[in-house]
């Protein structure tokens, strides 16, 4: 009894549905960034500025206290956010549509984006660049881990190999 296509499918299906709870998951937090700037802007604040961490002397040049260079370092992350959700939803569109080797292609892009975000930047960057991990108050290691977690998932499902088709476009 030939397995491939029940496998095919549920690979596909395992694959879109996990790319687009991600895709649900960055569009809600860019909107709430958008539409609620200022909650998330003190947060990078705190971070940047290093101003709840232990201080001490021999890492505190690190902390940037520019409110400017703060304010930028957050669009630029809202931005990156936003540009990660259309792509995720692109790729669960994709999935949607059985363009496997597009949605695989896309997917992985949106994927590896916030690999990017959340593990360069929130965990290595935040965490222990700027010393997050030091501060009760403003640590989002938890919440950067299980999201770079479930991207990481993620990602292995959908690169997962067999079945793959060849589409046109």
């Amino acid at each position: 009894m030939n397995t491939t296509p029940t496998r095919h499918t549920g690979l596909r299906l395992a694959a879109g549905v996990l790319t687009g709870i991600l895709a649900l998951y960055i569009a809600l937090v860019a909107l709430g960034n958008i539409t609620d700037f200022g909650t998330n802007q003190q947060f990078v604040r705190h971070v940047l500025a290093m101003d709840t961490t232990f201080r001490d002397h021999d890492l505190m040049w690190r902390a940037i206290t520019s409110t400017g260079l703060q304010d930028t370092a957050y669009v630029a992350i809202i931005v990156w956010e936003t540009v990660a959700a259309l792509v995720l939803i692109w790729g669960t569109w994709l999935w949607a549509w059985r363009k496997d080797d597009l949605a695989r292609r896309w997917s992985t892009y949106g994927l590896l984006m916030l690999l990017l975000l959340f593990g360069a930047g929130f965990i290595a960057i935040g965490g222990e660049w700027f010393a997050m991990w030091q501060s009760k108050t403003w640590n989002g290691e938890d919440a950067a881990i299980r999201v770079f977690t479930l991207a990481g998932v993620a990602l292995i499902v959908n690169l997962l190999p067999g079945g793959r088709t060849q589409d046109a476009s």
